[in-house]
């Protein structure tokens, strides 16, 4: 686990059991760089985390605060901007990863334009069952360039593909687009997600690239309609 992460659970922990209050202001970057020793660029990437998650807020010229409980969540939220995966968010001991394809394959010529890549290029293709405390919860079919993820193996598919990217492969995400939308079910939803002929679907289809530009992964992500939501948090700072 990273330093980031460390302190982000410690933090968070504290805001959960009311050493921090709701609506009060935590410690600022440098103190917490300070009791933690770390830099305050490290500080900065744990409390971006918790803000996503919605536990905290930043006002301009005044400092962080405690946002408190917001009644609309749920344990099964997930943040709309993160970059962290759901191992990270719900804790790898609560997720079980199985992967149900994976090859190597040139792109259809859709594919190659949402990777930005000639068909040419050989890239993993990659279909996921995603398992949350034991049950059905995720399904993911995933394209990433072997030029920019190699020596991706079955074995990293059962655990968290952005942990190696990022610890092993030592690159950082730029930034996504994501598009969510409702659809029907699949063949696939009803033989994994136990979605039923007419059970309304959750899908994320995103674009992910790298700090330099170049796209990483394709991917959409399935879900039952009311097992999975996304979350944004808005604050106004004026």
């Amino acid at each position: 686990m990273k330093k980031y992460q460390v302190i982000a659970n410690q933090i968070r922990e504290r805001i959960l059991s009311g050493v921090y209050p709701p609506k009060t202001m935590i410690p600022d970057q440098k103190q917490f760089a300070e009791e933690f020793d770390v830099s305050m660029i490290t500080v900065k990437k744990a409390l971006d985390g918790l803000a996503r998650e919605g536990l905290i807020y930043k006002k301009s010229g005044l400092g962080t605060f405690v946002l408190g409980k917001i009644p609309l969540g749920s344990a099964a939220d997930s943040p709309a901007n993160a970059f962290d995966g759901l191992s990270a968010q719900q804790g790898a001991d609560h997720v079980e990863s199985i992967p149900l394809l994976f090859e190597l394959a040139f792109p259809t010529p859709e594919i190659a334009e949402k990777l930005d890549c000639p068909t040419s290029e050989p890239i993993y293709d990659i279909l996921r069952l995603r398992k949350l405390n034991g049950k059905p919860f995720i399904l993911e079919h995933t394209y990433m360039p072997v030029r920019l993820v190699p020596n991706l193996t079955k074995e990293i598919l059962t655990t968290s593909i952005y942990q190696y990217i990022h610890n092993e492969l030592k690159l950082a995400f730029g930034g996504a687009y994501r598009q969510i939308h409702a659809s029907e079910p699949n063949e696939l939803d009803q033989r994994y997600l136990n979605a039923g002929e007419h059970t309304p679907m959750l899908e994320v289809e995103q674009v992910v690239w790298l700090t330099n530009g170049e796209n990483v992964e394709y991917s959409t992500s399935r879900n039952v309609f009311d097992q999975r939501s996304y979350t944004v948090i808005d604050v106004n700072d004026f």
